[in-house]
C-alpha cells in the first residue's frame, strides 16, 4: 500500500476522468470493450444511488480506482422488504491491479456503508476476491438471486453483513436496482465519446 493513496468522495468535475478510469479497468474483461463506463454515467442520476458512497482513490494527485454503492432490497419470504446496498462498478486502474489497491478501497468501501448505518452489502463477484473481505456466498443467508432457476449456479451471488445479525431471520429474493439494465445501444454511442479502443474476444469473458 502507498501511504499517499487517498481515498474520498468523487467531485462532479471529476467524473469524465473516473469513467475513462473505469473503462480503462474494465475493456474486454467481461465482454469485448465494456459497458461499466456507462453505467456509471447513468446510475449517477438514479435515485437509489447513495452519494456519500461514491469513492475515488488517489495517489500524488492522479486517480487511480473508484467504487460506489446503489440501494435496493430484498424482497423476503414473509412479506417484509429488508433495504440493502448493491455495490459496483468498483475499479483500478490496471497497471496498478493485484498490488492491494482494489482490498483497501474495498476495505475503506464498506467502513463507511457501515458508519452510514446499513446493514449488508450484496452484489456479484468473484469469491476469490472478495472473500478475503468478508464476503461469502449470499445462499448461506437463505439469499436468492432473483430469476435466476432453482438449482443453478449461484456462485457469483456474494454477501456481506455490515451489521452482524442483520440477515438473521432473513430469506428472501434480492432484487437487482434497475439502473444497471443499460441500452446497449446507447451504451456504444457514450462510448464513441471517448478514445477508439479495439474490442477484443478473449477467453474467460462472460458475454
Amino acid at each position: 500500500m502507498n501511504t499517499n493513496d487517498i481515498i474520498r468522495l468523487e467531485k462532479k468535475e471529476e467524473y469524465r476522468e473516473v469513467e475513462n478510469l473505469v473503462r480503462e479497468s474494465f475493456w474486454n474483461v467481461y465482454r469485448p470493450g465494456c459497458l461499466e463506463h456507462y453505467v456509471l454515467h447513468v446510475l449517477r442520476e438514479d435515485p437509489a444511488f447513495v452519494k456519500e458512497l461514491d469513492l475515488v482513490m488517489e495517489r500524488d494527485g492522479t486517480l487511480i480506482g473508484q467504487n460506489m454503492f446503489m440501494e435496493t432490497v430484498i424482497e423476503a419470504d414473509d412479506g417484509r422488504v429488508i433495504p440493502v446496498l448493491t455495490m459496483g462498478p468498483i475499479g483500478i486502474t490496471p497497471a496498478l491491479k493485484r498490488q492491494g489497491c482494489g482490498k483497501r478501497l474495498l476495505d475503506e468501501s464498506l467502513a463507511r456503508a457501515a458508519a452510514l448505518g446499513y446493514g449488508a452489502v450484496l452484489f456479484e463477484g468473484n469469491i476469490g476476491f472478495y472473500g478475503k473481505s468478508g464476503f461469502t456466498y449470499a445462499r448461506d443467508f437463505g439469499i436468492r438471486y432473483h430469476d435466476l432457476p432453482e438449482g443453478a449456479d449461484d456462485s457469483f451471488f456474494l454477501c456481506k453483513e455490515l451489521i452482524q445479525g442483520y440477515l438473521d431471520d432473513v430469506t428472501g429474493v434480492y432484487q437487482t436496482p434497475k439502473g444497471y439494465y443499460v441500452d446497449e445501444e446507447a451504451a456504444e454511442a457514450f462510448d464513441r465519446s471517448f478514445p477508439p479502443k479495439v474490442k477484443l474476444k478473449l477467453p474467460g469473458q462472460l458475454f
